[in-house]
Formats: structure tokens, sequence, C-alpha cells
């Protein structure tokens, strides 16, 4: 199993739950995500991202798989003009 773990902060803040709606909704149109949860930060420290996300995927063709959906590739092309910084790591789990 593959976990990829996404930190994203954004340009503006309140972005943040649409963000997550969004993330939500790839779940049913996409059968690579075995689960996904994905929320917003509720510290707001100074070294918080906005949104964190975990997915995990039942291997590293399944993770190439989801980002190479339409359904997410319609997602970055959202989140691309809102992000400020993306911090990701892709692990066996």
């Amino acid at each position: 199993m593959i976990t990829h773990i996404v930190a994203l902060t954004l340009t503006d803040p309140d972005d943040s739950y649409e963000c997550v709606d969004r993330l939500q909704a790839l779940v049913p149109r996409i059968a690579e995500i075995d689960s996904l949860a994905a929320g917003v930060d509720i510290v707001e420290s100074n070294t918080s991202a906005h949104v964190g996300l975990v997915t995990t995927h039942a291997d590293l063709g399944a993770l190439k798989a989801y980002q190479a959906h339409a359904a997410h590739q319609d997602f970055l092309a959202w989140l691309g003009p809102r992000l400020a910084a993306r911090t990701v790591v892709d692990f066996e789990s």
C-alpha cells in the first residue's frame, strides 16, 4: 500500500473549506483511491499549512493513475492559482 500525504498552503485561507470539499468529491470518481482524509488546519500556528490530505492506494501504479486521472487534473487546475506552497510525501505502508 502507498500512503500519499500532502500539506497545502493557500494564498487565501478562506478557500480551505472549498478545497477540502473538492478533494472529498474525488473519492467516488477515482477508483484508485482506497481511502481519503482531508481537513482544514485547526491550530493556525505560523508553521501550519491550511489543508492536510492523506490518501492510500493499492500500489505505486494506483497512485500514478490517481494523479493522472482527469478529475484530479481538474482539481489541480482549480488549485493552481490558489496555491502558495505544497509539501508531499509518498511512502509504502
